[in-house]
């Protein structure tokens, strides 16, 4: 990956030097790792064990999480399980935190006209997709109360939501970077895991971005590249074949970006930015006049300051169909006694 950031956006050490190689700072951090994961362990148990309340929906509840920081094409996998229970006859709605949303007023069903600063930027992405009712807010369970109250769900997708223990959940998919796995396997701050990797026992499917090494697997698949100024005009990522692109990614794990755009023969500069990177005016002047690829995610940002040269390149997610099956198959099995709720 190339050593280019903005002066604005490089931070005081890349974290993932030392959560996915052999920095000796990850020793250093060892205790720190172990309390934290002494402390998820508990928060769970506490949970489990109903000393903290837990509150159920009525309705099936999916969590898609990942035990890890940063990106694993979660949120594609997410618009895939939503797309494909639309077609089964369901009603879903995604619920997601709205990470860096300015607005006061939480929860709120995000609509493709939101701006990216009150709301999110994932938000914005999943509601402009127009698959499902989004609803957006730090609250889980009260998330998930307004999609049944106010837009009639039947089935809720939390999107990040497998530490959420306040709301309870029938099915939990952890995804997982089948290129960097779970790292050195140490919890923060000393590695890259929210929880203990032994968390994975209790889950019900794992599925990896990638390479499925025996398991469930699913890849991401590029879709035609939209025109920042002008979103009606397109063309196929392989047009770019061969041509110097500036590529910009604000994302998780920035180089799976690159990699995909090198894998259709585009010649990649590469610009890395924080994951959901605030792009302000100064940032895209600071581009070279060629043409630029972005993603989805840091598209809805940068649009408003967007060039005639400027372009972002969609995904879906494609998973093997044998986790379709098993996923839907647990889903109809399902009996669980529901309460209704009141009306937001």
């Amino acid at each position: 990956m190339s050593a280019f950031l903005s002066d604005s956006a490089r931070p005081a050490m890349d974290p993932t030097a030392v959560w996915y190689g052999r920095h000796p700072l990850s020793l250093v951090l060892l205790p720190l790792g172990w309390l934290y994961c002494g402390v998820a362990r508990l928060r769970r148990a506490l949970y489990l064990s109903r000393c903290l309340k837990r509150w159920r929906l009525p309705c099936p509840v999916v969590v898609v999480g990942n035990l890890t920081v940063g990106g694993t094409g979660k949120t594609p996998l997410v618009l895939f399980l939503a797309e494909m229970a639309s077609q089964r006859g369901l009603r879903p709605a995604i619920l997601i935190r709205g990470y860096r949303g300015g607005a006061r007023d939480w929860p709120r069903t995000v609509t493709a006209e939101d701006d990216p600063d009150l709301v999110g930027d994932e938000p914005l992405l999943l509601a402009r997709r127009g698959v499902c009712p989004v609803i957006a807010g730090p609250d889980r369970v009260a998330d998930g109360r307004l999609a049944v109250s106010r837009h009639g769900c039947d089935l809720i997708i939390s999107d990040d939501g497998l530490q959420h223990y306040r709301l309870e959940r029938d099915l939990e998919v952890a995804v997982i970077d089948g290129n960097r796995g779970l790292g050195n396997g140490r919890c923060l701050p000393a590695g890259p895991l929210r929880e203990p990797r032994s968390r994975l026992e209790s889950v019900d499917l794992v599925i990896r971005n990638g390479d499925g090494a025996g398991g469930h697997g699913f890849t991401l698949v590029p879709g035609l590249a939209v025109n920042l100024q002008d979103p009606g005009e397109t063309r196929p990522l392989g047009s770019f074949r061969g041509l110097q692109v500036t590529a910009v990614a604000g994302i998780g794990n920035p180089g799976r970006f690159f990699d995909l755009l090198r894998a259709h023969g585009i010649l990649v500069d590469e610009r890395p930015y924080p994951d959901h990177h605030a792009f302000t005016a100064d940032d895209l002047r600071a581009w070279p006049p060629g043409p630029v690829l972005m993603t989805e995610k840091d598209a809805v940002k940068c649009a408003k300051f967007g060039a005639r040269n400027h372009w972002y390149c969609p995904v879906r997610a494609e998973p093997d169909p044998a986790f379709v099956a098993a996923l839907f198959a647990r889903l109809d099995s399902l009996s669980i006694p529901r309460a209704s709720i009141p009306k937001v």
